[in-house]
């Protein structure tokens, strides 16, 4: 049977535009009962954009300052490097890698069950606490006398932070639909970029104190943490718990946004978590393809992140103005991140444009590795933009489109909580490739984080393409042509195993 002797399915939930829906959510779902005659039973498209837009005021912000504080919180090192740490902690060679090394051992090890514990808890009680630990680490690093005492408080520092992004991911798919989730999630995540601006940003001022008993780069780990702290004790009073118990909405307003996670996110909304039930993801095979992917990307991630300032310093400027010269390609790379995730909800997409990403990092770091640098400073300096420019994209579009593809809360969580910390694992690469004996070129280092773009781009599109090619196959198989936005996630418990299963591409 040809495709186009397929019938088409209506188009679901995502195109209200205007028209009446009926709700319709079983009392099993452990949420919000709504019954034929309950007020709310029916809504337009204008009471959802009126309702998102609530989610978009109210949790949006907040979430990305937590996450711009958790950001800062984990990449001022390099800042502090900059300014003399080492050899005011008397750090011997070696020791510096070692320390950026310590922290993604526990960032990985602690991930899952950290994740775990939020979900059982609620995100929005764990996420404060967690920002309250790691925010309480920095200011204490600024107390440290030597490499022992900074390796034990970036070890917690690793503990704490371990969880917190797939933690957010999970807390923001509580709230909005699959095609509203990537643009949502890079506005919080561009967070992570303008902390690196910001981070160079306030290095460049703080590093002008002058005449002080203490070294600058204490002064920087005391103002960030304190920030963190003061903050985290308003995150903890102020976040709701879900959706449908949001404190800002009323009656009619919590139906809805329980029923619009029940439709199209959740199978079952705020389902209690059961760890064997939740692990069943690892035997969907394209769970390690995600993984994979997840590798590939974290070369790159914690290239940038970790050694920007380093890798602006080949083009020959001092210490201040270095710091400040990482701000514009790291605004830069969140205005771009946010270009792509919107694209890619409005087209409905999520691999062409990981795919993309993948290779601006892969041709940004070899133009770098490749060019005389000192000659060619301009190109230099905007290869540094490319490398902003495709790190942070494909980082939020992959964890959008696995969590896109996974209805079971636990299950979504599972797998979050393994592929983020996966990737920041890779840091252990980063931090080993950047050597001190390789320095102000790092060619090494640059042509291996080239390669893994590359990898990282292929292995999306193969990826795409098989999951392309399954759609057509189960179009054939049942008659009808379907997509995914087409198919209830209600439905969708099961995953690939229910006939009407449709990849998001």
């Amino acid at each position: 049977m040809s495709t186009s002797d397929l019938k088409k399915v209506p188009t679901g939930s995502s195109s209200l535009k205007g028209s009446v829906k009926e709700i319709d959510v079983s009392s099993s779902s452990g949420g919000v009962e709504l019954g034929p005659d309950a007020p709310g039973h029916l809504h337009t498209f204008e009471h959802e954009q009126s309702l998102v837009l609530k989610f978009d005021v109210r949790i949006l912000p907040i979430l990305a300052l937590m996450y711009l504080a958790n950001a800062l919180d984990k990449g001022n090192l390099g800042n502090a490097k900059t300014n003399g740490m080492e050899a005011d902690l008397h750090f011997k060679d070696g020791q510096y890698n070692t320390i950026l090394s310590v922290f993604f051992v526990p960032y990985v090890v602690f991930a899952a069950p950290v994740a775990f514990v939020g979900k059982r808890f609620g995100p929005a009680r764990v996420l404060p606490i967690l920002m309250f630990i790691f925010g309480s680490m920095t200011l204490l690093s600024a107390a440290v006398k030597n490499f022992s005492g900074m390796m034990a408080t970036r070890w917690i520092l690793g503990m704490a932070e371990s969880g917190f992004f797939p933690l957010v991911i999970y807390y923001l798919t509580t709230f909005y639909r699959r095609g509203e989730l990537a643009r949502r999630l890079a506005i919080f995540y561009a967070a992570s970029n303008i902390a690196n601006a910001f981070s160079g940003l306030l290095a460049f001022g703080v590093f002008h104190i002058k005449d002080s008993k203490i070294p600058a780069w204490r002064y920087l780990f005391i103002i960030e943490g304190a920030a963190t702290v003061i903050f985290s004790v308003f995150a903890f009073f102020y976040l709701p718990k879900s959706a449908s118990e949001a404190w800002f909405l009323n009656e009619e307003e919590r139906k809805i946004a329980f029923q619009r996670i029940q439709e199209d996110s959740s199978s079952i909304v705020n389902e209690k978590f059961v760890l064997k039930d939740a692990l069943k993801i690892f035997l969907m095979p394209a769970a390690y393809a995600w993984l994979g992917i997840e590798i590939c990307l974290g070369v790159p991630i914690q290239s940038v992140a970790l050694f920007l300032p380093q890798i602006i310093a080949r083009l020959g400027y001092d210490t201040i103005k270095t710091n400040l010269y990482t701000v514009a390609p790291n605004v830069v790379g969140a205005v771009f991140l946010l270009i792509l995730a919107f694209s890619s909800d409005y087209a409905k997409l999520r691999f062409p444009f990981i795919a993309a990403g993948f290779l601006l990092t892969f041709i940004g770091f070899i133009i770098y590795a490749t060019i005389d640098v000192e000659r060619q400073l301009h190109v230099a300096y905007f290869a540094c933009f490319m490398m902003t420019w495709g790190t942070s994209a494909p980082s939020v579009l992959l964890s959008t489109w696995y969590n896109n593809n996974i209805a079971h809360e636990g299950r979504r969580i599972a797998l979050t909580s393994l592929g983020v910390p996966l990737a920041n694992l890779m840091g252990l690469v980063s931090s080993n490739i950047f050597r001190n004996q390789d320095a102000p070129k790092y060619i090494p280092a640059l042509i291996t984080t080239a390669a893994f773009g590359a990898a990282g781009a292929a292995l999306t599109l193969l990826l795409g393409t098989y999951m392309i090619i399954d759609n057509r196959r189960r179009d054939a198989r049942e008659g009808v042509v379907r997509k995914a936005r087409d198919v209830s996630t209600q439905i969708l418990r099961e995953g690939p195993k229910s006939p009407e299963f449709r990849w998001f591409l």
